[in-house]
């Protein structure tokens, strides 16, 4: 039987989807349109005798959630398109140092300061890793205000699991939404032990984390422990949904809010006889290469839908490795694709 509902917009379905999953310490710096998460955590934080901090700063806040992390705690900052570029480095020191915490961005338009309507220009800087040297981060995609809360509890979950940063890539269409939520649910808290932090060394020796590795062949040696570890996550947490793609023409690929409109347009497509399919990834990274190359083997053509000039396509033509083609629509700068638009779209393809 399902649980009482109630309406809530998606930034505070992620804020609580956080306080389910045991965070403890927020820090971050008002941008629209995340700004609801970061009061929502300013009010819930207090409430539960965790700790927030409205930093000073994009790249400020990242280096706190850095210190909060190395003390054992489970730690979030979430930001907006500009402010994540600001909190690359840090990133990138997260991932070195193998600290686990949760970082949302709810994208808008740009490229620079851009407007605040929802836009997905930000795949590149979150699946590619956005900072420097060869890193890689867990990035959940949801398509619901529902989902912002179960995938944010879940970032949490595998951060720990693999001591690796983990990025919940929304936009501002599904921040500012509301839908009902369900806040009852078999959620589990992953309990993960964590000798290596930074807790005081009274009775045993000191524990150090860095990622300044000068001696010879040291770093390289640390890359080789990382790029094991990025390859475990890939085969074992790739996550996406799939709907009528055995016997399609055409399967379209889309994520997050987008790939809403992509299923509507789907149904209709269907009911007008055409054979279209959708398959919608929920982990942009670990990417599902295998399911679309599959799917590659039985359809003629993927049509990728984004609301950008097209990133996540180039990830589809490399996983289809040819075996199909390849077509794409998008729109930029705020541009929400429309389900007539991907009709139209779909209906010239086919």
């Amino acid at each position: 039987m399902a649980g009482k509902k109630i309406l809530m917009c998606g930034n505070d379905a992620c804020g609580e989807g956080a306080v389910m999953a045991g965070c403890t310490f927020y820090a971050g710096y008002p941008i629209t349109p995340q700004n609801e998460l970061t009061a929502y955590m300013a009010k819930r934080m207090v409430e539960i005798n965790g700790t927030f901090i409205q930093a000073e700063s994009e790249t400020a806040a990242i280096n706190m959630v850095f210190g909060a992390a190395v003390a054992g705690a489970r730690a979030m900052t979430s930001s907006s398109s500009p402010g994540v570029s600001l909190k690359q480095e840090g990133i990138s020191y997260l991932a070195a140092c193998e600290l686990p915490c949760v970082i949302v961005n709810i994208q808008r338009g740009g490229p620079g300061l851009g407007n605040i309507a929802p836009a997905q220009g930000d795949y590149f800087q979150s699946v590619k890793g956005g900072g420097h040297g060869d890193y890689k981060v867990i990035v959940l995609a949801p398509s619901s205000v529902q989902e912002l809360l179960e995938h944010t509890f879940t970032a949490f979950n595998l951060a720990d699991k693999y001591r690796n940063p983990a990025l919940i890539l929304g936009d501002g269409l599904l921040g500012q939404m509301m839908e009902p939520v369900e806040l009852e649910g078999r959620r589990q808290i992953l309990k993960v032990e964590k000798p290596w932090t930074l807790t005081g060394c009274k009775g045993r020796a000191p524990n150090v984390i860095k990622s300044l590795l000068l001696g010879d062949g040291a770093l390289e040696e640390h890359n080789k422990k990382l790029q094991a570890k990025y390859n475990t996550i890939k085969a074992t947490e790739v996550r996406a949904q799939s709907f009528n793609i055995a016997d399609s023409d055409l399967i379209l690929v889309a994520y997050g809010s987008v790939a809403r409109t992509a299923k509507a347009a789907m149904s209709k497509a269907r009911a007008k006889g055409l054979k279209v399919g959708l398959v919608r990834p929920i982990t942009l990274w670990p990417f599902p290469a295998k399911l679309l190359e599959e799917a590659a083997g039985r359809t003629k053509k993927f049509l990728v839908v984004e609301m950008s000039a097209g990133q996540m396509v180039e990830d589809v033509m490399l996983s289809v490795k040819g075996k199909a083609e390849v077509d794409f629509y998008g729109r930029m700068g705020g541009g929400i694709p429309t389900e007539e638009e991907i009709m139209e779209k779909i209906e010239a393809l086919i």
